[in-house]
């Protein structure tokens, strides 16, 4: 690893180290960071509390960002913000929020707080990713469903108008059914992360870890396998229907974990329908949080394990990764806290795109909502 120092800021970063898993690594570029931007503890949008951030996903043609809440209709309903912020080749300016918009169900309504005294229960959404899809005008969105004791609800993909209006929604794979016994998606640990390729032709939906079937969470001595599911968007009458699945390794937890922490794949942002940047995040005595470069490969290619029931035994060649950057060793990078969204956000004058990462603060005071920006360089510089 090494790091390049031009005063404080900007600060290069150019990271070639590999981890355990990744035997074939893919280039990873150079991420310049160019700073922060931090919203005042217990902000107030509209009567809504502006926290638990989750999923992000930039809007080009109106320049602004969509960022979803992970509130499950307890602080107010479940929503997503349109934001924007002021970037430059100097670096990050302020945070401004510009909108907010319930998420609604299939009748058109807000989503209900969750009461398990009604009948039948009432299970709000536990929202977690979010896409934007610019050539339909349209939004993705995703929520973890629940498993808690006897109440279920399973995990989904659905589609709204930038308004929050329902549009639809996708079929999951019978790897993501909420299950009563030990099989199936473990509970928070289901659809975190949503990216749609630049072209409008791919929907990618990333599990934050192992299912039961396909064996344990990362810990201090092992990493594990999650899944990523593809949708092609393209695809007629079947684009709803997933069309492959493939395996990322996630790196073990990390040495300073807490008893019972883990590590977990909170979003993803596709580069194309093979490439991806992966975010990694752990809880230890602080966050730690790793941006890899992740693709499906060609030689071997990744296994498509749409089909596979369970991958606990199973004979497969996960995605290959690159480790880009570990925010906590980035100069001038001072707090690093629970990073759960990532976007390519615009381009700067001189041609560089912007990646901005967003941290979910779960509404405590002792944590912070920030949005963390670095520079891709140009295509040749």
């Amino acid at each position: 690893m090494r790091w390049v120092l031009n005063r404080l800021l900007p600060v290069c970063v150019l990271v070639v180290a590999s981890c355990a898993p990744c035997d074939s690594p893919v280039a990873a570029p150079t991420l310049e960071y160019l700073g922060q931007a931090r919203l005042a503890r217990h902000t107030v949008f509209e009567g809504t509390v502006v926290g638990g951030l989750s999923g992000i996903s930039y809007d080009a043609r109106r320049d602004c960002f969509y960022v979803i809440s992970d509130d499950r209709s307890a602080a107010g309903p479940a929503r997503f913000y349109t934001v924007s912020l002021e970037l430059s080749e100097r670096g990050v300016g302020g945070v401004h929020i510009s909108g907010v918009h319930p998420l609604l169900d299939d009748g058109g309504r807000p989503f209900a707080a969750l009461n398990v005294d009604a009948s039948p229960p009432v299970v709000p959404p536990d929202p977690e990713g979010i896409a934007f899809d610019s050539t339909r005008n349209r939004l993705y969105w995703t929520s973890e469903g629940e498993r808690d004791g006897t109440v279920l609800a399973d995990p989904w993909i659905r589609i709204a108008a930038l308004n929050g209006g329902y549009l639809g929604r996708f079929d999951i794979p019978p790897q993501l059914v909420m299950s009563a016994e030990r099989t199936g998606p473990r509970r928070n640990r289901t659809l975190e992360g949503l990216s749609v390729t630049a072209d409008g032709r791919m929907l990618f939906a990333a599990m934050e870890g192992p299912g039961y079937d396909d064996g344990p969470v990362p810990d201090q001595a092992h990493g594990a396998l999650t899944r990523i599911t593809a949708y092609g968007l393209d695809s007629g009458n079947r684009w709803a229907t997933p069309v492959a699945q493939y395996v990322y390794p996630l790196e073990p937890a990390p040495a300073d974990a807490e008893p019972g922490q883990t590590n977990g794949l909170t979003d993803l942002v596709a580069l194309s329908d093979t490439e991806f940047l992966v975010i990694e995040r752990a809880f230890s005595l602080r966050p730690t949080v790793r941006l890899f470069r992740a693709g499906i490969g060609s030689d071997p290619a990744a296994t498509d394990v749409l089909g596979v029931p369970a991958l606990k035994g199973a004979q497969v060649v996960p995605m290959t990764k690159t480790l880009l950057v570990d925010l906590s060793a980035v100069p001038g990078l001072d707090l690093v806290d629970n990073i759960e969204g990532i976007t390519l956000g615009p381009r700067l004058p001189d041609g560089r795109q912007t990646l901005v990462l967003v941290s979910d603060d779960n509404f405590s005071p002792r944590q912070v909502t920030q949005f963390v920006v670095f520079a891709i360089p140009a295509r040749g510089a």
